[in-house]
């Protein structure tokens, strides 16, 4: 259920509602909007409840909300959600990129990763220190020092960065060294780790389960908003259908249904959407089309000898660079900011490594 106030009620009237509300033993939550301010109701409240907020003074509305998550709906929180991190604003006007290589190997490598995705005009380093593998036997990351090799590669270069963090024990040691956290696509019920993300600050993107209905996928979201953390990023990242030729089918409806079901960012992910490299670039603008307000793009120095075997699914440094310029592009058509430095971006001598414009200017090459 929620309260709608009228647009001048003032912020001690609004708390005065609110104590109101919290004497009948349920939970107040306020959203203000540019036109009004809509109060959330938390818990069973009864029809008594509802009758007297009707009748009471500044109250306009009061709506009863049949969905199960109730503080990721967009009835109760009306305008889009705006997550600002430093610079960086995901859910509004600016177009977010966030690249990288699916496991964090080496500070040279994810230093120079890190150059790349700058140069480029990303504004977010993803790289996984723990991995979620179906086989037992695959590499699993390396840990913390993977992420104290993320989060100073991201310092050096300016980005933010963004880690996969997959138990509620490793949560406080990740947030102490990403931006954002990344719960995957395996964990998107594991509801410990979710309650545990609720009782911190730090953004959270949250991916879709392969296998997950956008009810259920809300939901999940709904257990870190109740916890008391407000910054949730959806993240689309593919289901499981019948198809085989792809990895994943990547749900571009999920973009503008997810936005007309919740006011918090959606980002797309084409990578493990398709799991083709040849498929990642026309996704990506499919992507932003469809309304994303951002994408996380897997892209690798040397992919074909990624250590993850998710090279099949990474762009090489040269393509990120041009499909960032093709956004900027079409980011302007569609009232999205995005500013590339278009620097070009060459292979160096040998196949692992890559050079910028700038640095072949520098070189006089």
């Amino acid at each position: 259920m929620i309260a709608i106030t009228s647009s001048h009620t003032t912020d001690e009237r609004i708390q005065e509602i609110v104590q109101h509300i919290e004497r009948f033993g349920v939970a107040a939550h306020v959203s203000k909007g540019t036109d009004r301010t809509v109060i959330g109701i938390i818990g069973q409240a009864d029809s008594a409840l509802a009758e007297q907020l009707r009748a009471m003074k500044d109250v306009e509305n009061v709506i009863k909300i049949s969905k199960s998550y109730k503080l990721a709906s967009r009835d109760f929180h009306p305008d889009n959600t705006v997550i600002k991190i430093k610079d960086v604003e995901i859910g509004g006007d600016q177009l977010v990129v966030m690249g990288g290589p699916c496991a964090v190997e080496s500070p040279e490598q994810i230093d120079l990763i890190a150059r790349l995705v700058k140069a480029a005009g990303g504004q977010v380093l993803r790289g996984g220190a723990f991995k979620p593998r179906t086989g037992p036997y695959s590499f699993q990351g390396v840990g913390v020092e993977g992420l104290e090799m993320m989060a100073e590669a991201g310092k050096k270069h300016g980005l933010l960065t963004i880690t996969e963090v997959m138990t509620p024990e490793y949560v406080d040691i990740c947030a102490e060294h990403a931006d954002i956290l990344q719960v995957g696509t395996r964990n998107m019920q594991n509801f410990d780790l979710l309650r545990k993300l609720g009782s911190i600050q730090t953004p959270v993107l949250l991916k879709r389960g392969f296998s997950s209905t956008y009810d259920e996928f809300l939901n999940a979201a709904e257990y870190i908003l109740a916890g008391g953390n407000p910054n949730v990023m959806l993240c689309e990242r593919g289901i499981r259908t019948f198809e085989s030729y792809t990895r994943n089918t990547l749900d571009l409806s999920a973009v503008p249904v997810l936005q007309s079901l919740s006011h918090l960012p959606v980002i797309a992910d084409p990578s493990h959407g398709t799991g083709r490299r040849e498929l990642v670039e026309p996704m990506c603008r499919a992507s932003v089309a469809a309304g994303a307000d951002g994408l996380i793009i897997e892209m690798h120095n040397d992919p074909d000898n990624s250590m993850t075997g998710d090279g099949v699914q990474s762009l090489f440094p040269d393509q990120f660079a041009n499909l960032l310029v093709d956004l900027e592009k079409l980011g302007a058509v569609l009232g999205r900011k995005f500013d590339t430095p278009k620097q070009r971006i060459v292979r160096g001598e040998d196949a692992a490594s890559w050079l910028t414009e700038s640095e072949l200017a520098a070189a006089g090459r």
